[in-house]
């Protein structure tokens, strides 16, 4: 038997159609994953099963006495009150006794009124009647897990901690249906691997939407697919809704093909001349009416990004070499004793847990920041740009428009002029809603206006700081497909495991105490090494520093080189930097619209050039190695 249904359910915000006629049922016990681009409804539609939204028409039927608690995407901000008595407030009675049990203890602290300590000892009573201290200890685990501080104000809290909070309070009230709208935003990824258990371990029903597709893999039992008003009811896990839609989508098109030829072919024949009009059948005119109405209802395959890619100027091949880093801020420890060599091309996602230092760590080795010991070489022509989880390259007063194109009405795309209405489009940005200011746009829609705006650059040093968050599946997806045709060199921070899977080469892990170890591969690569999820604070078992060689010695073990070969290494630098420029200079002959209309032998003489440049450039790195190597 249903616990909530949805029957011919009705929703707009204007003329935007969110449910239209749409049937849900949700049974119990089940784990349903909501699904469907951003802006297409889905926290609307929670809403609408928490019942704290209407349908404009339709039935929404629940079970009687259903208990439902929901995650909200974003929670309130004026809670006057402690977390723990903010989580509690999702108890009912028994929340509001435990909280009443808090005041009291902390009042008798300071105050030893025996009034005090008689309505204490009346509270114990109750709490234990209705069982009240399991939950007390269920509040505090929750807590913990989620690195809250029971006693801290909910005023204090910013964004990412406020849904923290929610999500506890959530979690906690073990209702018969809960409604989670992005739980893994702003968790790090053992806090998303313990949320996976926990909720497979829940009783209820259970309806969530998320972008993280592992997250989906290990909990779905089933996907409901929101587009444009109708829902979609995929039974099974999410491999096979990928498959099944897939397939469904091949159908849709041939018939839709299909459809298209026969009404074409009637509308030549409504067409015909006066001999035809004069013996066609009226029922044949009312086939194809219907035809046309048909055709005007038909739900077209939404468009999907287009993601193009700029050309990019090779950086050298060395794009950072850091030894010896070391940095802290009070008790946190980021670096100790930090070394790293990045070249070129070279993939590196920075994987540890909220606080440790991962977006510190990235701006100390670009030079943004500097460090309390060790230094960082930064190699040559290097273009680097960010992807920033605060979305501060966004300026939420002016338009999408304005954001992107910089008060330009044309932006160059792939060397040639675009309109920026029509750049925009590619980011499914309609005109009227390129003219909207920033601040109007859902979480997503900001994400994918960052990524129009970053992807405008030729930059060969790419930067993205949780760039998941808020996206659609099939932006991730686009993404992560362009991520891997770059060129350029990628340090990501990231805490969807797929993401990480597909798109780099190796991968940094924060051990504790400032230590980092390099793994090949992506997340899943490293796991199967045996890497350990480290909180903050924690002492690593075995210290190692994250190297792509092994670290020179310290000063007191130091080999000295002959003053020949010492002058040799230190003019290395040099000679690299003056045929990385040749390189570039070479480069950007051959990559000429007309390179290949020269004569053909000055092409093959740049060509070759440009081949014995790039293996001197070899020559001089394994060089510079060996003689490091000597030290």
């Amino acid at each position: 038997m249903s616990i909530i249904r949805l029957q011919a359910a009705s929703l707009a915000f204007g003329h935007v159609p969110l449910l239209d006629k749409a049937d849900l049922v949700i049974q119990p016990k089940e784990r349903v994953c909501l699904v469907g681009r951003n802006g297409a409804g889905k926290s609307s539609l929670m809403k609408v099963l928490a019942g704290e939204l209407e349908v404009d028409a339709g039935e929404v039927k629940q079970g009687q006495h259903l208990k439902i608690a929901r995650l909200q995407q974003d929670p309130p901000r004026d809670q006057d009150q402690s977390i723990y008595d903010f989580i509690a407030s999702g108890l009912a009675e028994v929340g509001t006794l435990l909280s009443q049990y808090q005041q009291t203890t902390a009042a008798l602290a300071t105050d030893s009124d025996p009034a005090l300590l008689d309505r204490m000892m009346h509270l114990q009573q109750q709490i234990e009647t209705l069982d009240g201290w399991r939950l007390d200890q269920k509040i505090h685990q929750v807590s913990q897990k989620l690195e809250l501080d029971p006693q801290q104000s909910m005023q204090t809290l910013s964004g990412g901690w406020l849904r923290k909070a929610a999500l506890a309070k959530a979690l906690i009230t073990e209702p018969d249906l809960l409604l989670l709208d992005e739980p893994t935003n702003h968790l790090d990824i053992d806090t998303i691997e313990w949320l996976e258990n926990f909720l497979l371990d829940f009783n209820g029903a259970l309806v969530f939407i998320s972008h993280d597709r592992q997250f989906i893999r290990r909990l779905a039992t089933r996907i409901l697919d929101l587009d444009r008003g109708h829902i979609t009811s995929w039974p099974g896990n999410f491999e096979q809704y990928l498959q099944d839609k897939q397939a469904w989508l091949e159908v849709q098109a041939a018939q839709q093909a299909e459809f298209d030829k026969k009404l074409a072919q009637e509308e030549v024949w409504i067409r015909q001349g006066i001999k035809a009009r004069r013996t066609r059948n009226e029922g044949r005119v009312r086939a194809l009416k219907a035809l046309r109405q048909e055709r005007r209802e038909r739900i077209e395959t939404v468009g999907q990004v287009q993601i193009k890619e700029q050309s990019v100027q090779r950086s050298g091949k060395l794009v950072l070499e850091a030894k010896h880093l070391s940095q802290s801020f009070g008790d946190t420890v980021i670096a100790t004793d930090f070394n790293l060599r990045l070249l070129r091309g070279d993939r590196v996602a920075f994987i540890g847990p909220n606080g440790c230092g991962k977006s510190t760590l990235i701006q100390m080795l670009l030079g943004q920041r500097t460090s309390d010991a060790g230094n960082v070489r930064l190699g040559t022509n290097l273009e680097v740009a960010y992807f920033d989880q605060h979305r501060a390259a966004l300026d939420e007063t002016k338009t999408v428009a304005e954001n992107v194109g910089e008060g330009k009405q044309h932006v160059m795309v792939q060397g040639k002029e675009r309109h920026i209405l029509s750049y925009l489009q590619d980011f499914l940005f309609a005109p009227e809603r390129a003219r909207s200011a920033v601040s109007t746009l859902s979480g997503g829609e900001k994400n994918r206006l960052l990524l129009a705006k970053l992807l405008l650059k030729s930059v060969n040093v790419l930067v993205l700081d949780e760039p998941t968050n808020d996206l659609d599946m099939d932006t991730l997806s686009l993404l992560e497909n362009w991520l891997v045709e770059y060129q350029g060199t990628l340090l990501l921070v990231s805490h969807d495991r797929q993401f990480i899977d597909e798109t780099v080469t190796s991968s940094l892990w924060y051990q504790g105490d400032g230590q980092w170890h390099e793994y090949v591969g992506g997340y899943q690569d490293a796991v199967d090494q045996g890497a350990v999820f480290y909180q903050v604070g924690t002492t690593p078992k075995i210290k190692k520093t994250a190297t792509t060689k092994p670290a020179a010695p310290l000063a007191p073990t130091k080999k000295k080189l002959s003053y020949r070969l010492q002058r040799e290494l230190d003019a290395l630098p040099e000679q690299i930097q003056v045929i990385e420029e040749a390189i570039v200079n070479l480069q950007a002959q051959s990559t000429a619209p007309d390179f290949y209309k020269r004569e053909q032998a000055e092409v093959q003489a740049v060509l070759q050039q440009l081949q014995q440049q790039e293996q001197a450039l070899e020559s001089l790195f394994e060089r510079w190695t060996e003689l490091e190597s000597m030290l």
